[in-house]
């Protein structure tokens, strides 16, 4: 079992665009053998174009940070502005953009670090609040991963994609003190 004191957090680049898709190509065929292909669909992230502009964006963006246990790469936090689907927060915010772990470090507490490193970041910042958007179907069990960790569910939003089914999302936030 992963000591979370052993983890590190350090700041993403440009070259760490590859080991984000990495992640999320990991997760997504995690997702897909146990047949939850809402979140994610079932094609790796590498192979699609605007999920590799994606995360060279993210990459270079300023807001990418990279969980590690010594020179492995286990997860990877992106926060930033809130994305454009999801309603706008009334006041300031640090918006959580991207959580993805490696799956064979699942139930080890990662997730949870990155989200406590992204408010010790909000509140650097002097931010009161921190937002998350997550995919919000089937049994919900993401929504309930980040109510877990001390987030309370606010609007859902569902992102209409032509030629393919709704996403089902929901927002969740986190006041800070």
């Amino acid at each position: 079992m992963t000591d979370q004191q052993t983890l590190t957090i350090r700041p993403g680049g440009s070259d760490d665009a590859a080991t984000v898709l990495r992640l999320l190509d990991v997760a997504t065929a995690w997702l897909a053998a146990r047949g939850r292909t809402g979140q994610w669909g079932t094609e790796p992230a590498s192979s699609d174009p605007r999920r590799i502009a994606q995360a060279d964006a993210w990459a270079t963006g300023g807001g990418l940070y990279l969980a590690m246990l010594g020179d492995a790469v286990v997860g990877a936090l992106v926060v930033g502005d809130a994305t454009d689907y999801v309603p706008p927060a009334v006041e300031p915010e640090l918006y959580v953009n991207l959580l993805v772990t490696d799956r064979a470090y699942g139930g080890h507490g990662i997730g949870a670090r990155l989200l406590a490193y992204a408010e010790e970041l909000a509140r650097d910042r002097g931010l009161g609040l921190l937002r998350v958007d997550c995919y919000g179907g089937d049994d919900r069990a993401l929504v309930g991963f980040y109510e877990g960790c001390g987030f309370t569910a606010t609007e859902p939003f569902t992102v209409e994609r032509p030629g393919r089914q709704p996403w089902p999302g929901q927002v969740l936030e986190r006041r800070l003190s």
